[in-house]
């Protein structure tokens, strides 16, 4: 295989930065999918980036303080095994906490809900759990709107205060709000009502 698509696979990575996850999908638009598996193969080859699982690569960002590279980040995993597979998921319980700035626990323990099969990935400490759901809990909506419906199922009716619905108000922009008050309207009547709060005008 020439070089050339290696290089402009390579290219659009080193653009994309450290954070960012790959798979083979991701480059369809520079070549076939067969190619663009086998360039990414090359490149983890030459130690350009790192393979992360199956079919799963980052681009590594090496740490002079820790002497080695940095792993990954789960999020990013996750929504690259995602597309590798065709799921729609959602960040749930603490993962969805973190996500919104309603929880500062770090853990190493990351969940999801989607609309694939159970599963779950070991990466280095970190495992990324996928939890199946029916689609009517994640399919139509946007990723924004089963976030906001995830973390207030995780924080409870009892433990949601003015602060917590202030703070998701300021997160989300005019559309974001106009989907979610349209897209939540089957989710459970409690979260409903909060979420009309939180897409108040005031």
């Amino acid at each position: 295989m020439s070089s050339f698509y290696s290089d402009m696979i390579y290219e659009k990575i080193v653009e994309a930065g450290n954070e960012a996850v790959f798979i083979a999908t991701d480059f369809l638009d520079i070549a076939d999918y067969e190619t663009a598996r086998k360039a990414l193969n090359r490149l983890d080859s030459y130690g350009k980036i790192k393979k992360i699982c199956r079919g799963v690569y980052y681009n590594p960002k090496f740490s002079e303080l820790l002497g080695e590279y940095e792993a990954p980040s789960p999020h990013n995993v996750a929504l690259a095994l995602a597309r590798k597979f065709n799921w729609n998921i959602a960040p749930s319980g603490n993962t969805a906490l973190n996500q919104l700035g309603l929880s500062t626990q770090v853990t190493a323990h990351w969940t999801y809900i989607s609309d694939g099969p159970y599963n779950k990935f070991t990466i280095g400490n970190i495992e990324i759990d996928f939890k199946h759901r029916s689609n009517k809990e994640i399919s139509g909506m946007s990723y924004k709107t089963a976030l906001v419906i995830q973390a207030l199922k995780a924080l409870g009716k009892d433990n949601i205060d003015e602060s917590v619905i202030t703070k998701l108000k300021k997160q989300l922009s005019s559309e974001e709000k106009d989907n979610l008050i349209k897209e939540a309207r089957q989710t459970t009547a409690w979260v409903y009502s909060v979420i009309r709060k939180i897409c108040e005008a005031k």
